[in-house]
């Protein structure tokens, strides 16, 4: 069974045992997280398929928090040519680690 969530403004296709990076949510590790933005739940082979209009009402996916953290550090570099005008700047996004524990429709 798999499903497909919505967190963090992006759209993620998961399935039981799954472990994914997800925008930073603000609980410890640890703990639990329920998503109910559940956009559609399906099995495996494509049968049984739900689709939400947004959202599929009753399904919810329970998952298990595993680490928070920041990713690698990307550098932003401005550059205006003849105007000696260079800037740069570092950015490290911070993440959460979660694994999928229940898919429940």
């Amino acid at each position: 069974m798999f499903a497909v969530i919505k967190t963090g403004g992006k759209q993620y296709k998961v399935s039981k045992g799954d472990k994914l990076r997800v925008e930073k949510l603000e609980k410890k590790e640890g703990s639990t997280v329920n998503f109910s933005e559940v956009l559609m739940v399906s099995e495996n082979d494509g049968t049984g398929m739900k689709v939400g209009n947004p959202k599929v009402s009753g399904a919810k996916v329970e998952a298990k928090i595993l680490e928070q953290g920041r990713a690698k550090k990307i550098v932003v570099t401005k550059y205006k040519a003849k105007t000696r005008y260079k800037k740069t700047q570092g950015h490290r996004q911070p993440f959460t680690k979660i694994e999928i524990t229940k898919i429940a429709v």
